[in-house]
């Protein structure tokens, strides 16, 4: 399945615009994470803990599924493929790695924070509450920074898909070159003759 340009244009502005938001969120998951592990003052630490959860629910969730399912699509419907490129498949599932940590750990991590913040008590272990954001923020980065490069070249499969394509389209040109010479009718040089 081949993306049109409009099309493919479109889901990578999506894909980038989701990414970049993600990777902000996650930033700011990580100064919140930071003012509440670095304060004594309740109302602070629990205005904090409340910004992640509204982070986390309403925004950083969102973020992850479109940037998944866009990023996705971007690489089945372009040449880049899913499998073909390292640096594609890496990210591929450092993101659905991510998807799964955000969904799974991030979120009910902040949950509880909030519970327990809201019950009156002192958090259980500050790194809790700031390894997740910086895990996540690394993995981003790491991200960014493969998406610009594009480090490692093709992988197995994308070597064996090239030298097919390659092969391919050396018997095309073959037939083109073959081809161009019009067949001489013996009819048509009596002719002319």
């Amino acid at each position: 399945m081949k993306l049109r340009r409009p099309a493919r244009r479109a889901t990578l502005v999506v894909h980038v615009t989701a990414a970049a938001g993600w990777l902000g969120l996650t930033l700011g998951l990580v100064a919140l994470a930071a003012a509440a592990i670095t304060t004594d003052s309740a109302p602070t630490i629990e205005a904090s803990v409340r910004a992640m959860k509204v982070f986390t629910d309403w925004l950083v969730v969102p973020l992850v599924f479109v940037t998944l399912l866009s990023g996705l699509l971007l690489s089945l419907g372009t040449p880049w493929g899913l499998a073909r490129h390292r640096w594609v498949y890496t990210k591929f599932w450092l993101t659905l790695a991510t998807t799964i940590a955000s969904t799974f750990a991030l979120r009910p991590g902040v949950n509880d924070a909030v519970a327990t913040v809201s019950a009156g008590e002192p958090l259980a272990s500050s790194t809790d509450l700031i390894a997740g954001p910086i895990v996540s923020l690394s993995a981003y980065l790491f991200m960014t920074v493969i998406s610009v490069l594009k480090p490692w070249g093709l992988t197995r499969r994308g070597r064996r898909l090239r030298t097919t394509h390659q092969a391919d389209q050396k018997q095309l040109g073959q037939k083109q070159r073959a081809s161009t010479h019009k067949k001489v009718d013996a009819e048509v040089m009596r002719q002319t003759a």
